[in-house]
């Protein structure tokens, strides 16, 4: 008896400890601020998303109607985020052939319809500043966040070019030293690019244009979210201011003749 339960303990303890692991490992993830309600931020990160990313991804759930959940008319979305051929009614298809993306990168460029809440908000905001130059890659491009990626940064143009910056750190478990990525460093300024006080190469203008596409495809990945807080906000004031003194008063009625 005595043994299993050891056994069961060293168990939980174990898939406790799988958790604090998985959050530990991989690189630093800065954080993003996502709000669903900054309108002029959701159509910006529409806008990015539809001229850089539904060239080679698609996002099949996604509704091109759907956009005027964030303030949208049929006839801007026509006008600016649509394809001649497409219909507003239609989903976001990839424009590339499935075939020609896995010839070209290796694999089928995935579909972005939940790829915010399969990876999370600060995932992809890393991911998507976190390219830099590597000319052993097929593409010239590698991720801080995905190693060896297969996908070429498209956003190089804003962006400009980033180079690893590698230190030596001791491994604990060898005991040798090893180059280790610890950072990039902007070497070529992009459309977005300015210099901060130092004179220093910075990218704060598309950080800011990286946030408003994370943004959208935080919201792509569930339109109705907004409308279902505001839903539940009116379910609870109902069950507080109706219900509740509705119930008090039945309460009292039925129980007045036994007090």
């Amino acid at each position: 008896m005595r043994n299993m339960t050891s056994k069961l303990l060293l168990a939980l303890c174990t898939l406790l400890a799988v958790p604090a692991f998985a959050a530990t490992a991989g690189p630093h993830l800065d954080p993003v601020k996502v709000d669903l309600r900054n309108t002029e931020s959701l159509q910006r990160g529409a806008q990015t998303f539809v001229n850089y990313c539904l060239s080679c991804h698609g996002a099949v759930a996604m509704r091109y109607n759907r956009l005027q959940d964030i303030g949208l008319n049929e006839e801007q979305i026509k006008a600016n985020l649509m394809f001649t051929t497409d219909k507003v009614g239609d989903p976001m298809k990839v424009a590339m052939a499935a075939q020609d993306g896995k010839q070209w990168f290796g694999a089928t460029p995935p579909d972005l319809s939940t790829i915010a809440r399969s990876r999370g908000a600060d995932y992809l905001y890393n991911y998507l500043r976190g390219f830099y130059r590597d000319d052993s890659r097929p593409t010239g491009w590698n991720n801080r966040v995905f190693d060896k990626v297969g996908m070429p940064n498209v956003l190089w143009e804003m962006q400009g070019e980033q180079v690893a910056v590698y230190e030596k750190v001791k491994n604990h478990t060898t005991g040798k030293e090893e180059e280790v990525l610890t950072g990039l460093k902007l070497v070529k300024p992009g459309m977005l690019s300015t210099t901060n006080d130092k004179g220093e190469l910075v990218n704060t203008e598309f950080d800011e244009r990286i946030t408003d596409l994370v943004n959208y495809m935080v919201f792509m990945s569930e339109p109705v979210k907004v409308k279902n807080e505001q839903i539940g906000y009116f379910v609870l004031l109902f069950l507080l201011f109706v219900l509740v003194p509705i119930s008090y008063l039945l309460k009292k009625e039925y129980w007045k003749d036994v007090h």
